[in-house]
């Protein structure tokens, strides 16, 4: 898979912010037919509460190269 332009920016900017890299890309199975492909995939745990987020971010530019 073609990395974005700012792929490694966000990717910087989410692990300064404490998130985790736990997939990059994040492949996600819809049925046997479908497949998306995420460019990155992270966690945050959150300890006050003692549970995890995760969010799943898709990095787009639309400059040219």
């Amino acid at each position: 898979m073609a990395r974005d332009r700012f792929h490694p920016i966000v990717r910087k900017v989410l692990e300064k912010d404490g998130w985790v890299i736990s997939d990059d890309p994040l492949e996600l199975r819809v049925n046997e037919s479908i497949v998306l492909n995420i460019d990155l995939a992270a966690e945050k745990f959150i300890v006050a509460e003692r549970r995890g987020v995760q969010i799943a971010v898709e990095v787009k530019s639309f400059t040219a190269l």
